[in-house]
């Protein structure tokens, strides 16, 4: 009897040391640890950090994509223009769409919440009472003019033909040019790229900061320079209409 008492305890306290272990090992899942799904993370950081850091860097620092930090942009863009962006991207651009409604993975409320972690980088005092040329277009463009603008303006950077120079490379690029739309080069040419070197709409000639009509103007002026056809290595006419080969 004492025997089957002893082997009873020894087995009790195995299965509790067992336990223990089992509740402690490598691997498992804490208490109140479950996983929250997808749609319902509100967290900013952990949105924009899955979402957007990617391409605009971490806290909006800039990558392949432009500093979404920027005082000037966030001047410039209000919180529809950054809610439309992130909600439905740009099309023909790598910018993608986010929203659920437009095919992406993140409900309205997700969306809300990258919009207000977005607008409180701004820094309005960053401007000194400057006020920058507004983001979109307000009147009919001049190509002609915006080639004197770009001389101007940009040359000094990006060449005298803007396929780029001692300090920047070329803005007339075929592939640069057929992955951005020409709001985005707007708002380059507005808002710079401060984390290339690239100067804002003030700065690029001393005293002399670009009007709205030079931004409009410079812009359908690189417009100009897209290629219809990106990419294409042939001109047309020597390609085969119907089955792509040379002739």
């Amino acid at each position: 009897m004492v025997n089957c008492r002893i082997i009873g305890s020894t087995l009790a306290m195995f299965a509790v040391a067992v336990c223990v272990a089992c509740s402690n090992s490598a691997g498992r899942p804490a208490q109140n640890s479950a996983a929250i799904p997808p749609s319902q993370i509100a967290d900013f950081s952990t949105l924009y950090s899955q979402n957007c850091a990617g391409c605009h860097g971490v806290e909006g620092s800039g990558g392949a994509a432009m500093s979404l930090a920027n005082p000037v942009f966030l001047a410039i863009a209000d919180d529809g223009v950054i809610r439309r962006i992130a909600s439905n991207g740009v099309p023909g651009t790598p910018m993608p769409a986010f929203a659920q409604s437009a095919g992406g993975m993140l409900t309205d409320k997700q969306i809300d919440a990258l919009v207000r972690g977005i607008r409180s980088w701004a820094k309005p005092d960053a401007l000194r009472d400057a006020t920058p040329p507004p983001y979109a277009a307000q009147s009919p463009a001049d190509p002609q003019h915006g080639a004197n603008a770009y001389r101007t303006y940009c040359s000094s950077c990006h060449g005298a033909d803007g396929r780029g120079g001692s300090k920047a490379s070329s803005i007339v690029d075929g592939s640069f040019l057929a992955l951005v739309s020409d709001q985005q080069l707007r708002t380059i040419v507005i808002a710079g790229r401060p984390e290339l070197g690239a100067p804002d709409w003030r700065s690029n000639v001393e005293g002399r900061p670009m009007s709205a009509q030079d931004v409009s103007d410079v812009v359908v002026w690189l417009s100009s320079q897209r290629s219809k056809l990106p990419g294409q290595p042939y001109p047309i006419s020597s390609m085969n209409p119907v089955q792509g080969e040379s002739r």
